[in-house]
């Protein structure tokens, strides 16, 4: 377990949030948090040494970038091929997500894969591709209708930081 300052915390806060639209994001997080840029990017790359950030990454507002249709599509495979029908799945460039789950009573499904589309008649498609290049017994799309929330996840609750917990 890594010992984390009341600092350190704040900084993974602050980065664990929406950074922006700024040019200098991380000359922002430094304001925010009383150091200078450069000791922030020492950190965020001291928590990388460390194991605690594998990445960061930026969100893009789908539907403000031109795909008005997205879905996860689901698939009923066999445990034997799981990994090699997932690892097709996420090589596919309109795949967003991909994931392994277990299944539940009613519902066979144990690998999932995110698209977005321009159209819904090219999602159709895609799910159809996607499909044939699985084992799948079984598989369907479940179609987002609309969206009601996407954040970030929040790492240490404000409270937290200012008591030092």
């Amino acid at each position: 377990m890594v010992e984390l300052s009341a600092a350190d915390k704040l900084l993974i806060f602050n980065l664990s949030g929406d950074l922006g639209e700024s040019l200098r994001p991380y000359a922002d997080l430094a304001a925010k948090t009383g150091r200078t840029e450069d000791e922030v990017l020492a950190d965020i790359q001291r928590f990388k040494d460390l194991g605690l950030i594998r990445r960061l990454g930026a969100t893009l507002w789908h539907q403000r970038s031109g795909f008005a249709a997205n879905a996860m599509v689901v698939f009923q495979v066999d445990e034997a091929t799981v990994e090699d029908d997932g690892a097709r799945l996420a090589a596919l460039p309109y795949v967003s997500h991909c994931y392994q789950r277990r299944t539940a009573p009613g519902w066979p499904f144990n690998l999932y894969a995110m698209i977005h589309a321009e159209s819904r008649e090219r999602l159709l498609a895609m799910a159809g591709d996607m499909a044939d290049l699985t084992s799948a017994r079984e598989w369907r799309i479940l179609e987002s209708l609309r969206e009601l929330k996407k954040a970030s996840r929040r790492y240490f609750a404000e409270e937290h930081i200012i008591n030092n917990e």
